[in-house]
């Protein structure tokens, strides 16, 4: 029976300001360390043997596997792939939550955030914000960087990648650990157990708490639980 885990990266930098982050590439915060820690904690006491480790390309993720493993005391290579970036808020990036409810309305800032295909207005590609400015995806192909995008646009390279390069691993038996975003979660989430379109803008996922997924032979899920207890969201469908 092959164990799927996904981990939303702990609290980052911009998380605690309470920016649109997507693809800026933010590193964790004091607090999202811990809860790295204790991620791998928590994993740790579930005795199991992991056999791939995925990441994204963005570093508040790519750490908080790092901080998971060194826990865990396994040195295994993690599997680095862009797609399974968090989501590009496109002209949103880097402003303040809570500023941007005062100026558009809170309903409107629910519906870009939550919203099954609705995204925000592109990001100029000028912007030192914008991915085509930012070292870390000079590996990206250029017709493949956003400059925005809706959970939808985010679903699609999320569960095309999960499809080609690690449902196959899981039919194989092999235990997974998938260190990422909220948005990229929600989208592997959405897939897994099978949520409409309305359903998934219910969807919370915390962060640094493992999701811990038990699959059958056909890659059903037939158990699903939060490891840590205290920090659970609804999961709306157990």
């Amino acid at each position: 029976m092959p164990h799927l885990i996904l981990v939303r990266h702990g609290q980052s930098e911009w998380n605690l300001e309470k920016r649109f982050t997507g693809w800026v590439d933010v590193d964790l915060a004091s607090q999202g360390k811990l809860e790295a820690c204790k991620a791998g904690e928590y994993i740790k006491e579930q005795n199991l043997n992991i056999d791939y480790f995925f990441t994204s390309f963005q570093l508040r993720a790519i750490n908080t596997l790092k901080l998971i493993q060194d826990t865990l005391r396994n040195k295994e290579e993690p599997i680095q792939a862009w797609q399974l970036n968090e989501r590009h808020y496109g002209a949103l990036t880097g402003l303040n939550k809570d500023e941007m409810k005062k100026k558009l309305g809170e309903e409107k800032i629910h519906e870009f955030r939550r919203s099954w295909d609705m995204k925000p207005e592109p990001l100029n590609r000028n912007n030192p914000y914008h991915p085509l400015n930012i070292e870390t995806y000079k590996k990206v192909p250029v017709e493949k960087i956003p400059d925005t995008e809706s959970l939808k646009d985010t679903y699609d390279r999320v569960i095309l990648y999960y499809k080609n390069e690690i449902q196959n691993k899981l039919s194989e038996n092999k235990n997974i650990l998938i260190s990422a975003h909220g948005n990229s979660i929600r989208a592997l989430c959405k897939f897994l157990f099978k949520l409409d379109d309305k359903k998934i803008s219910l969807l919370e996922i915390p962060t640094g708490n493992p999701l811990l997924i038990n699959l059958n032979s056909k890659n059903e899920i037939i158990e699903c639980k939060y490891l840590d207890k205290n920090r659970a969201k609804d999961l709306l469908v157990f």
